[in-house]
């Protein structure tokens, strides 16, 4: 096997918000990518509009710097184990990794999804504490636990001889002790050049790549990326695409690289290089593209198989339409079958209705960023709400089990002790360290479907929940998570201050004054267990009879946005949410207030 000595291809590994794109930002400027008069803008790495709102990496992206001569190519990973998808290709790019921890929280559970799966592919590691500076640092623990995590995930003794950098992220400074910082990030640089391998390849074999990521450009078409494994590319060569039942042929109509953030066209490609390949119509990630005289298929891609799905179906509301851009089922069926292609961990399966589709992914957080992405498109549809996937083995049922760590203040440990019980997880450890406390819980996925709001309610927001998931057990039984109610509008028409105002101490309202409704709509939380059909539209009767206190103002309460997270985990299994561009509605799955009473009262008759 040969080196490639000009190229290192490096993932930057980290939890949510522990400072990984801050990090990149500036590794570029210190790299020499930007200009010294072009203004350097900040988060470069998150340029999707979701990320920017959220602060969070969604998907994985390439760049590069240079560094001694040397190209770095950088592969940014989500730091959520929704996207455990991006993760999983990403990584089948990289040579090594930037394990990035903060010197406060130390290792979180999305840290550990992503280093498990790093260290499966036994690559090199470059530890990084970050956030030294902060006033709860506890860099000594950190590194006990780090060491901890390593041993956890099974790490060979290699792996475990790390020797751990300190950095402070937003200042672009590390340095080998905590105490003593460096004014640059050359350190960092420079241990990447030592410490990770230059890609290998066999000089001998032809030119193979596996397709770890798909693009699209308005002028060039579909985009295969991808590291060289073998031989090298140039532009117009004609090679084909080994998918994984049939074979096409192609030519590279343009051959392209990282340099910084920008993509540069080049002439040619050698091994060990990420390049972006145009002129491929029909590839999917794992395809391998490989030379047409000794067509020979690397591995493809493995992901772990989905873990909840949910309904997405066409909108059949009496405002369908009036809001969205694409409201037929072909082009919902359309946009979500691409979604399949740019992403390896959405399913996709057709329903025996036309107008249904079953889309299975790793997480409730990741359907929610699909809607949100649809809806920012233009589409205008309906889902369910989420549902873990159950396997059957041997006559039993199984289920998928999620570890859950809950660090929040003692004296709100009680109230989540026993609310986490109740929906069936086991108490696994407690680590008090004096004002907070660490719970540990074995914990069914579906329990923590819609419990995020709870939690945050119960700690006063004081506290932080972080899962990953552990794999399938026996079922744990059922249980109740919701404990309320609906009030469904029985009429369409605009909601009334009047009907809101006497409605409120039914329960909690959805909507405010003026706005559409609809019979079937579900327009508030009931108090009680039951449902509750009302009259929204109704207005005051007029007489000519006056009397003090008579014309008083209405005020009605203020009512909180109604967010997709929120609208998803709180609807019951007879209800869908209305997603459009514009809004999100609450909906019973049969609108008709007669026909969901001759429903109930037949299954009352079965039963």
């Amino acid at each position: 096997m040969k080196f490639n000595e000009n190229i290192r291809n490096i993932a930057i590994i980290a939890h949510v918000d522990h400072g990984k794109t801050t990090l990149i930002d500036n590794m570029f400027s210190q790299s020499g990518i930007f200009r010294s008069n072009q203004n350097e803008p900040d988060r470069v790495m998150d340029n999707m509009d979701l990320e920017k709102e959220r602060g969070i990496t969604i998907a994985a992206k390439n760049c590069s710097v240079v560094w001694n001569d040397v190209k770095i190519n950088i592969i940014d990973t989500p730091g959520h184990a929704d996207f455990g998808g991006e993760v999983e290709r990403a990584l089948s790019m990289a040579d090594g990794a930037v394990v990035l921890v903060d010197a406060s929280e130390g290792p979180l559970p999305q840290t550990r999804f992503v280093l498990d799966k790093a260290l499966e592919q036994n690559l090199e590691l470059i530890v990084v504490i970050n956030k030294v500076d902060r006033k709860d640092s506890r860099t000594a623990e950190v590194l006990n636990e780090i060491h901890d995590l390593f041993i956890d995930l099974n790490a060979t003794e290699e792996q475990l001889e790390f020797t751990p950098l300190y950095a402070i992220g937003k200042d672009g400074q590390i340095s080998k002790t905590p105490d003593k910082m460096e004014d640059n990030l050359f350190l960092l640089f420079d241990t990447i050049l030592e410490k990770v391998p230059p890609p290998t390849h066999d000089e001998n074999a032809p030119f193979q790549m596996l397709v770890s990521d798909l693009g699209y450009n308005d002028y060039l078409g579909r985009l295969a990326i991808g590291k060289i494994a073998n031989g090298s590319a140039r532009a117009n060569d004609d090679l084909i695409c080994m998918g994984k039942e049939e074979t096409n042929p192609l030519r590279i109509s343009k051959l392209q690289t990282y340099k910084g953030t920008e993509i540069s066209t080049v002439e040619k490609a050698q091994a060990g290089e990420i390049i972006v390949l145009a002129g491929i119509e029909d590839v999917n990630i794992g395809d391998t593209i490989c030379h047409r005289d000794e067509p020979v298929a690397l591995k493809r891609i493995r992901v772990d198989e989905p873990t909840v799905h949910v309904l997405f179906t066409t909108n059949k509301g009496p405002y369908k339409g009036t809001e969205g851009k694409y409201v037929q089922s072909s082009k919902l069926r359309e946009r979500l079958f691409k979604e399949t292609l740019l992403n390896v961990a959405i399913q996709v399966e057709e329903t025996e209705e036309k107008d249904s589709f079953l889309v299975k992914g790793r997480g409730e957080f990741q359907m929610v960023i699909l809607m949100e992405t649809m809806r920012r498109e233009g589409y205008e549809f309906c889902v369910g709400r989420p549902e873990v996937n159950f396997h059957h083995e041997n006559g039993q049922k199984l289920e998928p089990i999620k570890n859950l760590i809950i660090d929040c203040p003692e004296e709100h440990m009680g109230i989540v002790t026993e609310k986490l019980m109740k929906r069936k997880g086991q108490l696994v450890k407690v680590e008090n360290n004096g004002e907070r406390v660490k719970i540990e819980f074995s914990i069914p996925a579906r329990s923590l479907i819609g419990y995020r709001d709870t939690f945050l309610t119960d700690t006063k927001g004081a506290g932080i929940m972080n899962s990953w998931y552990k794999g399938y057990e026996e079922y744990r039984g059922d249980f109740t998570t919701r404990f309320s109610g609906s009030i469904v509008a029985d009429r369409m028409g605009k909601a009334i201050p009047y009907a809101i105002y006497n409605l409120e101490p039914r329960g909690i309202m959805f909507v405010e004054p003026g706005d559409l409704v609809y019979e079937g709509m579900v327009v508030g939380e009931h108090n009680r267990f039951n449902d509750l059909n009302v009259n929204i539209c109704k207005e005051k009767k007029l007489t000519n009879i006056r009397a003090a206190g008579k014309d008083d103002n209405v005020v009605v309460t203020k009512i909180k946005p109604m967010t997709l997270e929120k609208a998803i985990t709180f609807i019951k299994y007879d209800e869908l949410v209305e997603v459009t561009p514009q809004s999100i509605r609450l909906r019973k799955t049969v609108l008709s207030a007669q026909k969901r009473h001759n429903i109930s009262g037949q299954k009352k008759k079965n039963s």
